[in-house]
């Protein structure tokens, strides 16, 4: 029988997570659904668990963002230990890398740089040394690098911010606004003469630049959508509220007189942050 004694440790810490983890993965006594995974099918619940720390957060829910924080942990520490079974890395080696990588990236904390220095100009050398351990991995072209698992809207961004890093940028947000014209336009043509791939393909075009005006703007569109988002759910909610007040439902209505109650909550809640 094995030695459970750390495992029921409560104050076992970071060793109590890695023996729990070790143990579902043992293949004579583990959990059979954890051994049979591997590294791209708990892939998704990783990224899965990332957006569940950014929405605990973004709800200022602090006790459940200590939860969504240690599931954020468990999807480390499961890889690691795959990692260890093939050989590949360790929890440790893992953590070695990153503090290492942190270290060599704040010389201006631990070496013997000034920090005295503006937020931009630490950008700048930030991207300096990144650009030097890229080169390190034989990453030479402008958008190497830029993981390919990223959310488009995110991922755009990068590619676009390494461009312009070379200068392939527009000079302001005007051309950016006549290029977001110009792509709509071309949508629209697809959408009435081309085929359903071609209308995707433009959709996407449109999607790009739109994201480059995030980027002209400082303003992260995952965040921006996100909280979009939030705004089209509560006000919705709220339009059906209102028609729950008067025995009905959504499918009772038309479209007439939900947007008119939603003409209504739009005009609360503005009158609410006035």
């Amino acid at each position: 029988m094995p030695d459970d004694t750390l495992i029921h440790d409560p104050d076992g810490g970071m060793p109590r997570l890695l023996e729990i983890m070790r143990r579902l993965r043992d293949p004579d006594t583990g959990c059979p659904w954890d051994i049979e995974q591997d590294f791209a099918s708990i892939a998704p619940y990783t990224i899965e668990e990332a957006y569940e720390v950014a929405d605990a957060i973004a709800r200022a829910d602090w006790g459940e963002l200590e939860g969504e924080l240690g599931d954020l942990l468990l999807q480390t520490v499961y890889h690691t230990q795959m990692g260890s079974e093939a050989g590949h890395f360790t929890f440790e080696s893992v953590v070695k890398a990153i503090s290492d990588k942190m270290v060599a990236r704040h010389p201006h904390v631990f070496g013997d740089e000034s920090r005295d220095k503006s937020a931009e100009q630490q950008t700048a050398d930030w991207e300096k040394i990144k650009a030097a351990e890229r080169a390190g991995k034989a990453q030479f072209r402008t958008l190497d690098g830029v993981a390919t698992g990223l959310p488009a809207l995110t991922r755009a961004v990068k590619l676009q911010k390494r461009a312009a890093r070379v200068g392939f940028d527009w000079p302001d947000t005007t051309h950016v606004i006549d290029k977001i014209v110009e792509e709509a336009g071309e949508l629209i043509e697809a959408r009435d003469t081309l085929t359903q791939t071609e209308v995707e393909e433009e959709f996407g075009d449109l999607l790009f630049v739109v994201a480059n005006l995030a980027r002209h703007l400082e303003i992260d569109p995952e965040t921006a959508l996100r909280a979009t988002n939030a705004k089209f759910t509560r006000r919705f909610e709220a339009v059906e509220n209102a028609l729950n007040a008067q025995g009905k439902t959504p499918a009772d209505s038309d479209l007439a007189e939900m947007d008119a109650l939603w003409d209504q909550v739009k005009a609360v809640e503005k009158a609410g942050k006035t």
